[in-house]
């Protein structure tokens, strides 16, 4: 099959894009050390890459319902991915599920130099 179309090529480019960071967001829930890092990472990588093979497959479908049902779900991935992933974010906190580095949160006391 010999893609030849200038929709074709677009289609094929946004959907190479959206598995390269559907794979990236594979590789950082693997990667990363705890909770709050690991939903951060999956998050904007699935949000983008699901919204790009879907942008490319509007592309490559044309102007007909199928590509308008393709923007409406590019739409609702856009607003419940994140979310969906700031509500179980906020639940694990109130949960008591520390972020990974935990002393960070705190302030340190400044030393009083004395001269």
């Amino acid at each position: 099959m010999m893609v030849s179309s200038i929709p074709d090529i677009i289609s094929v480019i946004l959907i190479s894009l959206g598995a390269f960071s559907l794979f990236v967001g594979g590789v950082g829930i693997v990667r990363l050390p705890d909770f709050y890092t690991r939903s951060h990472a999956i998050t904007k990588s699935d949000t983008l890459g699901i919204m790009l093979v879907l942008a490319g497959l509007a592309v490559y479908e044309g102007m007909n319902v199928n590509s308008f049902k393709l923007v409406v779900a590019i739409i609702f991935v856009a607003i419940a991915n994140p979310t969906g992933t700031h509500a179980l974010a906020r639940a694990g906190f109130k949960y008591g599920l520390r972020p990974w580095p935990w002393p960070w949160f705190r302030r340190k006391k400044k030393k009083k130099v004395q001269l």
